[in-house]
């Protein structure tokens, strides 16, 4: 999991309405919507009544970054569910929370970010639920993907996942990444899987065949102007954003990045 920092999440929770308003021009679903769909779940209100939700602060690792757990509580809340963050830390923050009546807890460590739910037993990991979340929302700025070429850049979780619902899209999916034998290694998986996905070499000239992207690595500003046209499609769920700024401009509403929205969203309907 990339590690974010207190810049990287302090925003989020005043601007969500704002976030979600041009969620809904780029892709015409909202972030509850995608998150929903992400995981071919109906969006219902009801949903609202069902479970709490805590999220734990945990101290391992390099610690807590300031803001993360109450960026994740603000998105929880936004999109209708009740949210509380625990007072107590690591384990006492878990036995805190299902002792209080929690059914669905949120935890995030230096490698990885889990929702759990107590009642069921039905996890969600981050990377997981953020490929998915974030191929939904291409999905809709494409108007579909079927025997579209995707160009997916970086095959840690996210990017495998993605690759995966790319895939299942229909999309013609090629796959880079800095290290060959994590794309060969995906790749075979896929075989495994029955599917199919070629393997790009040189960054520079797969980025100039693709006009659709997925940036899931975690290198920022190597997409660069000329890699972008009237035509070009982004969804960039990696953290710095891999979009050279100059380029950001360009693509207006063309490009879809942000710190958790999608991906936390994802995650409790994921386990719902």
């Amino acid at each position: 999991m990339t590690r974010l920092i207190q810049d990287d999440v302090v925003k989020i929770a005043p601007t969500l309405e704002e976030y979600n308003a041009e969620l809904v021009k780029m892709t015409g679903y909202s972030l509850r919507e995608i998150a929903a769909h992400a995981v071919g779940k109906e969006v219902r209100e009801d949903y609202a009544q069902k479970p709490n939700v805590a999220v734990i602060p945990m101290t391992c690792g390099q610690g807590i970054i300031e803001g993360f757990v109450e960026s994740v509580a603000s998105i929880i809340s936004y999109l209708g569910f009740n949210a509380v963050i625990t007072k107590s830390y690591d384990a006492g923050g878990v036995a805190e929370a299902v002792q209080n009546g929690s059914e669905i807890l949120f935890m995030a460590d230096d490698d990885r970010f889990v929702a759990v739910n107590v009642r069921t037993g039905k996890a969600s990991d981050n990377g997981d639920a953020t490929g998915k979340g974030y191929v939904t929302g291409l999905v809709r700025m494409c108007n579909g993907l079927e025997g579209k070429k995707v160009l997916v850049i970086g095959v840690g979780p996210v990017g495998t996942s993605a690759a995966l619902a790319l895939i299942r899209f229909g999309a013609e999916v090629s796959i880079y990444d800095i290290d060959l034998s994590a794309s060969q290694r995906l790749s075979e998986e896929l075989k495994k899987q029955g599917y199919a996905a070629k393997i790009e070499t040189d960054l520079d000239s797969a980025l100039a065949k693709h006009r659709i992207l997925v940036d899931a690595c975690p290198a920022g500003e190597f997409i660069m102007l000329r890699h972008i046209s009237e035509n070009t499609k982004i969804a960039a769920p990696g953290i710095p954003l891999g979009v050279q700024a100059a380029g950001v401009t360009q693509l207006s509403n063309r490009l879809l990045h942000d710190q958790l929205q999608i991906g936390v969203a994802t995650m409790i309907f994921d386990v719902l």
